[in-house]
């Protein structure tokens, strides 16, 4: 392996804030409702901005690709989706979305040398990308690429950090850790308080049953705090995760892969700093693991 595993988690989390732009950003509300999709919260957007690469599929196939949602959240949200407009319409207006954001987080930046050098290295990465065996980061490779130097940077984010998803669900099931206790579990060790995780919308009961089968198996305290075993799982499952995104990379040299940190960093900061994205998430971006 050409690069540390502390370098690809580090991509990870250069890359997830200009992805995440889709789904937080108020062009995205803007777009959804003039597509008919309801906007009092982000979720009908979310879930047809991100399955529209897949086709006008149904709850079932999304359900299982997105992994950690309630199926009753992916049933409300995905039943209706293409009868409110097809997948086809919402590429286009995610695409619309994503423009208009980037142009206003970034301003002069978007016609930058740096951004332009910056999105042919997350290029090279994300076409160099396997998707056998990942089917949400195949569905977004199987795109045209987009025009500018903004949109190509997102949309190889977008390749990347799918690409990263579909192993960390593969990393999930190796160590027999299901949707609900995926989320008990990273909210115990620590990524975000509970009260974030219940946007999955999981009932009470849901909730408790992972819990009691995390307690049973030694990975949770009787107060619901991670044991030792169970924040080693997590490590394990976070290393595994890593492994697994790290083949994309191999497309760029050590050097190269610095100066493509090195120039995301201010395009980043410009993301982050607007204050468009949550300060915690279900992602658990800022924990450390110490497998580097």
């Amino acid at each position: 392996m050409t690069h540390s595993l502390g370098t690809i988690r580090q991509m990870w989390q250069l890359f997830e804030p200009v992805h995440a732009t889709l789904y937080y950003a108020p062009e995205a509300f803007e777009q959804a409702a003039a597509l008919g999709y309801a906007t009092d919260e982000r979720w009908p957007g979310y879930f047809a901005y991100r399955a529209a690469p897949l086709g006008p599929v149904g709850p079932g196939l999304v359900n299982a690709l997105f992994y950690s949602f309630s199926p009753r959240m992916v049933e409300r949200h995905i039943a209706t989706a293409w009868r409110t407009a097809t997948a086809e319409r919402v590429l286009g207006a995610r695409g619309a979305v994503v423009d208009r954001a980037l142009r206003k987080l970034l301003g002069d930046r978007v016609d930058s040398t740096d951004l332009r050098e910056a999105a042919e290295l997350a290029r090279r990465a994300a076409e160099s990308a396997n998707t056998a065996g990942r089917p949400m980061a195949a569905a977004n490779a199987a795109l045209p690429w987009l025009e500018g130097p903004h949109m190509v940077l997102w949309q190889a984010a977008t390749i990347l950090r799918e690409h990263r998803g579909d192993g960390h669900i593969v990393a999930l099931q190796a160590h027999d850790i299901g949707p609900t206790e995926a989320l008990v579990s990273h909210a115990a060790a620590g990524a975000a308080p509970e009260e974030v995780f219940s946007s999955r919308q999981w009932t009470d009961e849901e909730w408790g049953a992972a819990r009691e089968r995390l307690l049973s198996r030694g990975l949770l305290g009787v107060d619901g705090s991670v044991t030792e075993e169970g924040l080693r799982i997590r490590t394990s499952i976070e290393k595994l995760t890593d492994e697994l995104a790290a083949a994309p990379w191999e497309a760029l040299t050590t050097d190269e892969a610095a100066r493509l940190a090195e120039l995301l960093v201010p395009p980043v900061l410009d993301i982050v700093g607007s204050g468009l994205l949550p300060m915690r998430s279900t992602l658990g971006i800022g924990m450390k693991y110490d497998h580097a």
